[in-house]
């Protein structure tokens, strides 16, 4: 058996036994934090979620995007996480408020993200954000409809969102 034979060989078992590592890795963590608690148990769990899942499921996601760069991906995860928090009070300060102060409105964002996976993710950030909902996708895939609690300025809400999330996703996957 040549170097070269050897080396297919590892790479092939490689990408069966952990055929989307950075997959893996998030599942592991998420589960680890749901959880709540750092055992033996807990861990043996989330490795084994961590293989079989990606295992399972590896056929379905050709067309995932590649990560380009990791560091954006870093970041907006940070983003993301900072806003959910800080969206939640502002959501609670607004509900307990006066209902004269709510300006729900309808934003049409305008999307230059091409991967439908990467469209997915950035669609439900925007869901997980309290506050907003993404409602619809235009057919084309390059309009997404949300709806949000308040707006006093849609324009800036659009930018906002294309640049906390939209823009990190570009850099990281495209």
């Amino acid at each position: 058996m040549t170097s070269a034979t050897r080396t297919t060989d590892v790479i092939s078992i490689r990408q069966r036994v952990l055929p989307q590592p950075l997959f893996s890795l998030v599942l592991l963590a998420v589960w680890l934090l749901a959880q709540g608690k750092l055992e033996l148990s807990t861990i043996i769990g989330g490795v084994v979620l961590a293989l079989v899942l990606p295992a399972l499921t590896y056929r379905f996601t050709d067309s995932f995007p590649k990560v380009r760069r990791l560091r954006p991906l870093i970041q907006y995860v940070v983003i993301v996480m900072w806003d959910i928090l800080v969206a939640n009070l502002v959501v609670a300060r607004l509900i307990l408020g006066s209902s004269r102060k709510l300006k729900p409105t309808f934003l049409e964002v305008p999307v230059k993200l091409t991967n439908p996976y990467a469209i997915t993710i950035f669609a439900a950030t925007i869901s997980l954000t309290p506050g907003t909902v993404s409602s619809n996708l235009s057919g084309d895939r390059k309009t997404l409809l949300v709806h949000a609690l308040t707006s006093d300025d849609p324009d800036a809400e659009i930018q906002l969102m294309k640049a906390r999330y939209e823009a990190p996703l570009l850099e990281a996957f495209q």
